[in-house]
């Protein structure tokens, strides 16, 4: 057996895990009981730091839960993870808040898009792969305070 070609393949399926790309679909869709939401306002502090909120609901895992954001603005095609919260996924509803400092200057007051995904990482088969509960993409005003 050589050794090479399943070492590329390791290295190619650990870079895939570091970026965030998935060579696998997620193993299960969305149910009608899971849900994230966006509110329509999020802040920027005096320091660049962005805060932005809502709510989600999950109904159960088999692995660590987070719920994260990002956020683009104008015509750019650069997205900005503003942080990310540990979800608890017990059917109830929760807030979630995140912030985050992108690059100074990168956001401005006004108007933004926000996505917010509640992804579960089930680690059944040795390797964490995603699980999304659920994902919402949705328009924002940026305000200073």
């Amino acid at each position: 057996m050589r050794l090479r070609p399943l070492l590329g393949a390791a290295t190619g399926a650990a870079l895939l895990l570091l970026t965030g790309a998935t060579a696998v679909p997620a193993t299960a869709a969305p149910t009608p009981h899971e849900a994230v939401t966006v509110d329509s306002v999020g802040r920027i502090a005096a320091d660049g730091t962005v805060t932005l909120s809502g709510t989600y609901r999950c109904q159960s895992s088999s692995g660590p839960v987070f719920v994260s954001s990002s956020v683009t603005q104008g015509v750019s095609t650069t997205s900005y993870g503003i942080g990310g919260t540990r979800a608890v996924c017990d059917g109830a509803k929760h807030r979630w808040v995140n912030t985050g400092r992108p690059v100074p200057g990168a956001l401005v007051p006004g108007a933004a898009r926000v996505e917010a995904t509640v992804m579960e990482l089930r680690t059944s088969t040795g390797l964490p792969l995603p699980r999304f509960h659920a994902v919402r993409d949705q328009a924002v005003t940026l305000t200073r305070g």
